[in-house]
């Protein structure tokens, strides 16, 4: 059976968007999902690369074009509750670390699902330690348990180590998927993901 890495990062649009698209990839394929959380900043930072809003911003009608590839994607896959959060771009570090600890916790999709909505269908503002609480707790998850883990050192210490290995993977951006040592980035490679997903299988 294949498996999906997916170097993860809640800050990423376009991570919600694959996210949200790939269980019916994994049911095609019979492939498990392996999410790797690292900070798309450090990975920026790591790389020089920088956010399409600043790398692309001066090239005109290109930032048009891709929000015009987005709406498109969202059609498509009719994921209609998605709105861009107002309060981008979303320091993640806190609820990265978060994601961390709810794997160690043994509770990682139902805190994926829960951030998720909160950062890109309700637009919460997820770098706030008293909103990501309240959401966590909303959600039903033990919001003491995961944030008393993320202040820990070995869980600081994943993260960092995490993100500078996806840099030396290859990664320069989110989200990265690899089948194998095959890299691929972006939502609009998700077919090309699932046609190497078959072959592996």
């Amino acid at each position: 059976m294949a498996t999906l890495e997916f170097d993860f990062d809640f800050g990423s649009p376009n991570a919600y968007l694959s996210y949200k698209v790939l269980p019916d990839i994994l049911a095609r394929t019979g492939a498990t999902l392996a999410l790797t959380p690292v900070l798309l900043g450090g990975v920026f930072k790591l790389t020089g690369n920088q956010p399409p809003m600043q790398a692309f911003g001066g090239v005109k009608g290109k930032l048009e074009y891709e929000r015009l590839e987005t709406q498109r994607f969202i059609a498509r896959h009719k994921l209609t509750a998605f709105n861009f959060n107002p309060h981008f771009p979303v320091n993640t570090i806190s609820i990265m670390r978060g994601l961390l600890a709810a794997q160690e916790l043994g509770c990682e999709a139902r805190y994926v699902d829960v951030v998720l909505a909160a950062m890109w269908e309700e637009g919460l503002k997820m770098d706030d330690e008293a909103v990501v609480h309240a959401t966590l707790q909303a959600g039903g998850l033990d919001a003491d348990a995961i944030v008393t883990l993320t202040q820990t050192q070995s869980i600081k210490d994943q993260l960092k180590a995490n993100t500078q290995n996806a840099v030396d993977r290859g990664v320069f951006g989110v989200p990265t998927f690899f089948v194998g040592s095959d890299m691929f980035f972006g939502k609009d490679r998700l077919g090309q993901v699932e046609e190497a997903l078959k072959n592996a299988g």
